[in-house]
């Protein structure tokens, strides 16, 4: 009997508080901001949240933290809904903070009259020098005596558009000696003068993320408020607000964010590359987006089986990419269709044969036998890679070379005759004899041999665009590599073959099918596919070509 997986520390809180009754049912909240695609960091969250609503019976909402309304575009709103959806998950309700925003002013309001928020008239700069540093208090300023009368006042002429961005603010009055900066007089509210995606002009006040969020969170009833480690010093603030509203008591948990190896996690960084043209847009198959790893081929099932492995922390570490690449590895063996084709062609004329054509049966996927088989056109000229060619061998290569025998993959033994060159010496093709009896599957030749090709029949074969992908960064440590991050952007991150030749099979299959490309790696069709050209991406190796690099070093 297979041992049950222990509880992360999370789970835990969680199975806890369902046991002692504090909870009926728990309710999470996956709550991006819609100012950028979301990448693989996210992805650890989603599965996070909507993993443990669907562990512990309860549910999880959508909430779009869209309180900035100069970021913020519905075009993020679209790709974050389908990146969840595409994860495998469905969320209980969509929300917006903006359908707070009424709610969240009022919330505000009450703080006013309970003399515990206050209108600040300071700048920027001299809030931030006011505020001390972690080792000096803060100094509280002449607008933190104002009345409650007055500040209820300016804050409506806040609401009403009466002054300019940055001219006045709502702050907490907490205290300005806290030794937590965050508990320091925190802002609450600024102008800004912004037509909002989804309200418009409505408003030209909005309210900080710290404190929208613990609101956002208590209107919702979440349980279980499931934050990065940075957030570790909000805390003690979405408390504060809670209790001062005397509103429903979500609770804050952190966790560690997904830091990777080659990898950026920064939405800034990330957009960075978008607008810089270093990659060709957020679903570049370089990029750590989900629709990026996605348009790569990577699988829904490998990247959530990734997020399992790695599991819930409470302290940062880095995660190796190869472990990412490992899981999707072993997915895509378990499911994607075996296809031939030929990077860099090199012509064999098998003299002998004289079909015209034949059509030989060839496993779709040897790990799946329902997959069954498909037909592969077999004829008397063929393309195999030139690096299976050596016209001088050294022993022990169990390729293709004059007087030397290999197996055609579900196909013939063939033996090289004849080397063809040009007038400059270069081999233009091979030219060969096949053994009748063979036939894969039916072979009575008695022959063994011990290299096997992969192979494409020169009539029948279809031209197609192959995109080698590698990753995008030369260091492991992108965040504390010195100097600026693009610095180390690899350059041979892409790398184009621009006419390779594909059996035609490929030509038949759905749009969303992954390949094993036999002897080269896994592949997906990509969007800039015509019906003249088909464009394949690379997902991943066949083995992690990283490592034996590593190694190298």
């Amino acid at each position: 009997m297979s041992e049950e997986k222990s509880l992360n520390f999370i789970e835990e809180i969680i199975d806890a508080d369902l046991k002692s009754g504090k909870y009926e049912s728990i309710v999470t909240r996956f709550p991006p901001e819609p100012n950028g695609y979301l990448h693989i960091g996210h992805a650890k969250s989603i599965c996070l949240n909507f993993g443990l609503a669907l562990k512990f019976g309860g549910k999880t909402n959508l909430r779009f933290d869209d309180t900035n309304p100069v970021t913020e575009e519905t075009e993020y709103v679209e790709s974050i809904k389908d990146d969840v959806r595409w994860l495998g998950f469905q969320w209980a309700e969509e929300l917006y903070a903006s359908n707070y925003f009424e709610q969240l002013y009022g919330f505000a309001v009450k703080l006013i009259e309970k003399g515990l928020a206050y209108v600040d008239d300071s700048s920027s700069e001299e809030i931030a020098a006011q505020k001390g540093t972690p080792t000096q208090p803060g100094i509280e300023n002449q607008y933190r005596s104002r009345s409650i009368e007055e500040n209820l006042q300016l804050f409506a002429d806040m609401r009403a558009g009466k002054y300019k961005d940055g001219e006045k603010v709502l702050r907490a009055k907490i205290d300005m000696s806290s030794p937590n900066m965050h508990m320091r007089d925190p802002l609450l509210y600024r102008i800004k003068h912004a037509t909002h995606h989804r309200t418009g002009d409505a408003w030209c006040i909005y309210p900080m993320y710290d404190f929208a969020h613990g609101q956002s969170d208590s209107i919702e009833n979440i349980t279980h408020s499931i934050c990065t480690l940075e957030f570790i010093p909000h805390r003690p603030l979405y408390d504060w607000c809670i209790e001062k509203l005397e509103i429903f008591p979500s609770h804050q948990y952190e966790f560690a964010r997904l830091n990777m190896t080659y990898t950026v996690m920064s939405k800034r960084k990330l957009l960075q590359l978008v607008n810089e043209k270093h990659v060709t847009g957020w679903d570049d198959p370089r990029m750590s987006t989900i629709s990026g790893m996605r348009r790569r081929g990577y699988t829904a099932e490998a990247i959530r089986e990734f997020c399992e492995r790695i599991g819930v922390a409470k302290r940062e570490n880095l995660i190796d990419v190869g472990l990412l690449e490992f899981c999707v590895r072993e997915h895509l063996n378990k499911i994607a269709l075996r296809r031939m084709v030929v990077f860099d062609p090199l012509k064999v004329v098998i003299t002998n044969y004289t079909a015209d054509e034949e059509w030989l049966q060839s496993e779709n996927n040897p790990e799946d036998p329902a997959s069954g088989n498909r037909k592969v056109p077999f004829s008397r000229e063929l393309y195999i890679e030139r690096e299976d060619f050596m016209e001088v061998a050294p022993k022990k290569y169990f390729r293709l070379a004059p007087g030397q025998m290999v197996r055609l993959k579900s196909a013939y033994i063939i033996r090289c005759e004849e080397v063809i060159k040009d007038a400059e010496g270069n081999i233009t093709e091979v030219h060969c004899t096949y053994i009748p009896e063979s036939k894969s599957g039916e072979d009575t030749s008695g022959i063994n041999v011990k290299g096997t090709l992969h192979w494409v029949s020169v009539k029948h074969a279809i031209n197609a665009e192959v995109r080698l992908y590698d990753r995008l960064f030369k260091v492991e440590d992108v965040g504390n590599a010195e100097g600026d991050f693009k610095d180390h952007i690899n350059a041979d991150s892409l790398t184009v073959i621009s006419n390779a030749y594909a059996e035609p099979a490929l030509k038949e299959d759905g749009a969303e099918e992954r390949y094993q490309f036999i002897r080269k790696g896994y592949y997906i069709i990509d969007k800039d596919s015509t019906a003249d050209k088909l464009v394949f991406n690379r997902t991943v190796t066949l083995k992690d070509t990283w490592a034996k690099e590593a190694k190298k070093a």
